[in-house]
This record gives structure tokens, sequence and C-alpha cells, in this order.
């Protein structure tokens, strides 16, 4: 049974009725299947299709993004990697089944998998706690990506949960300091790192795995710092305010894109990823394998420096710096610095000598 979204009942009744077309021995009176009025109901369903999903609001973007329906870490795994092996355990406390790690092969190279995985029903939401990870969920992660980082393995990571898990117990056991734990180790990798966010990338539950070489989003996820329910009830007190907020946040893939917050976007087929998991699977497979082939050839160093360029440069100006994309080169700081106040102490020089002349034609008159 499908589901639909509340802005879909235009095409929930068409593709009842195109269902019903085509098994007319239901139906009294029928025996034969009429294929020009099932032809033209499914030209008309996929039309409207086309004008209500390409002029989405943010916060119908977010519906999409949280359908039950959407293809999910663990579908994504399944299908696009051999010889997964799963790996399990912080080494301090447990396991924690919203992430599911381990090593897999894709196209032959070796690659570790982190997946932030909902569940497709409701035993398995509850189990994997609805995509939400606890500490030992990162601790496990950080423990997987040193691992991957020692013997120079790609890292992949899909993206999908609504924020860290928010609870007593998670919070007694360092959430925070997990987060922050994650996102340093993140950054000190020496290995290309990839992440796609396929569904909801929500909060710090997020950036803690996002923080890559490559930050990819499916057409029509979204990747914000709060949900629109949260924003909204902070700013105006009233979460039924969630379209105003979601528009607010940028958090749609075209908007982040622009903002150059994250590098492509993975177009979606007709409907959402939903609609057909063939086609969003080869989208995602091309991809990966394009950005993987991006950093052949590229040494450790000249990795690590492209991670830290990109998030360097994200919202700022160029200032004294000419090259942006020098950012982190390997020159000290104390040269940069030097750099920067030769310019200065050039311009204080500059108004000094305009000063004085002023002084001096003033006492000449």
């Amino acid at each position: 049974m499908k589901n639909y979204l509340n802005f879909e009942t235009d095409i929930k009744n068409l593709e009842n009725e195109l269902e019903k077309l085509k098994d007319p021995f239901n139906q009294e009176g029928l025996s034969e299947v009429d294929t020009k009025k099932i032809s033209k109901t499914q030209e008309e369903i996929d039309e409207k299709l086309r004008n209500i999903y390409e002029n989405l609001d943010p916060w119908q973007i977010t519906l999409v993004a949280r359908h039950e329906d959407r293809p999910k870490s663990k579908f994504f795994i399944d299908n696009l990697f051999n010889d997964f092996v799963l790996l399990e355990g912080d080494r301090y406390y447990g396991e924690d089944k919203s992430v599911i790690t381990g090593f897999a092969k894709f196209k032959g190279q070796s690659v570790l998998i982190i997946g932030q995985e909902k569940g497709d029903s409701l035993d398995t939401r509850i189990e994997r706690n609805f995509g939400m990870m606890r500490p030992e969920g990162y601790r496990k992660t950080i423990r997987l990506m040193k691992l991957a980082d020692k013997f120079n393995i790609p890292i992949i990571s899909f993206i999908d949960t609504p924020g860290a898990y928010p609870g007593v117990g998670a919070e007694e056991r360092g959430q925070a300091e997990a987060i922050a734990k994650s996102i340093e180790c993140c950054m000190e990798l020496k290995v290309p790192t990839l992440s796609i966010v396929i569904g909801e990338g929500g909060s710090g539950g997020a950036i803690a795995l996002a923080s890559s070489n490559k930050v990819l989003m499916l057409e029509n996820a979204i990747y914000s710092v709060i949900s629109p329910e949260g924003c909204a009830t902070i700013l105006w007190r009233d979460p039924k305010k969630m379209l105003d907020a979601a528009k607010a946040m940028k958090l749609s893939s075209k908007d982040l894109y622009e903002l150059n917050i994250i590098d492509e976007i993975i177009p979606e087929p007709l409907g959402g990823a939903h609609r057909d998991r063939d086609a969003i699977l080869l989208s995602v497979k091309d991809s990966i394998s394009k950005n993987l082939s991006f950093f052949k050839g590229m040494t450790s160093e000249d990795i690590l420096n492209h991670r830290k360029n990109k998030f360097l440069k994200i919202g700022r100006d160029k200032g004294f710096i000419d090259n942006p994309e020098s950012l982190s080169a390997t020159q000290s700081s104390s040269v940069k610095i030097q750099e920067i106040f030769n310019s200065k102490k050039n311009i204080l020089f500059f108004v000094i000598a305009i000063l004085f002349f002023i002084i001096i034609l003033g006492l000449a008159l």
C-alpha cells in the first residue's frame, strides 16, 4: 500500500483509478483492458507529478525528505556495495543500532561505510531509535574512521537523521563531547571522505559525520541546524509556522548548493526517490564513483587541505587574502600574519603621510 503526502491527493485519486483500469474484472460489466484510457491516465499522473515536484516549497520538501517509503541507508548499503562486513560496538559502552558501520567493496575498492538508519517498519524504527544516534554511536564511528585512516581506506557516509538523541542517558554519557570529537576526527582524516544526505540532515547529529571533503545531497533531501518545527517554536513560539521557518532556514538542496554549503545535488526520479528506487540507486552509484575518482592522484596532505579549504571558505569574504584556495596552505601562520601586518603597515604609513602634509600646510597658512 502506497503512502501519500497531503499535497498528493489528486495523484492518489488518479493512481487508484489507474489500478481499477488495469484490473477491469473487479468492475461489473467490463471484460477487457482499456489501454487508451490507461495511457491517458498515466500521462495525466506524470504531468501532475511534474507540476507538483517542480514547485515544492521548503516545507513540502521537508515532508518528502521524511517520507516513510523513502530509501534508507540500509537499502543503499545492500545494493551498492559488495562483501559488506558489519562492525559493532564503541569499546566503551555498547552498540548503537541507529548507525550501521562496516567495511565493504565499491567497484573493487575497499571503503568504510557509515549509514544512519531510521528503519522501515515500526519495529525496526524503534530498534534503530528513528535514526537518532547516541554517544556510543559516534564513538563507534570515530573508532572505525581512525582505522580506515590508518589503512588509507576512503569513507562514505549516508546521512539521514532528525538529530542526535536528546535523552537524559545520552547526555549523561557525553553526547555533546562525542559529537565534537566526531567532527574533530572527520576534519583530521587524510583519506577521501564523502557524505550523502539521503533524507534528513538534522543538526549536530548530521554534521558530526558530514564534515567531509564532498557533501552531496539528494534533490529532495534537507540539511539544517534544527527542524522547521523546532525553529518555529523557538522564534515564534508557534510550531505551526514551520513553512516560514523552512523558508528562512534555506534547508533545501538548491539553496545550500547556491550557498556553497554542499558540493553536488543528486537528481531524483519524478515524484521523489521512493517512486523509483532503481533510478535513484543508479544516480547515487554514479555520483560516488565520480567523486571517489576526483581524489585519485592526490596526496594525503592534498586531501586534508582540500577539506580544510572547503569549510574555511563557507560564508567568508576574501579579506586580506587574495586567493581563498590558499587558506590552509602549508606555509606557516607567522608568514601569513606578517603579510597581513605589512599590508596594514603600508596603509597606516600612507595615512600618516597625508596627515603630516595637512599639518605642514596648515602651519604655512
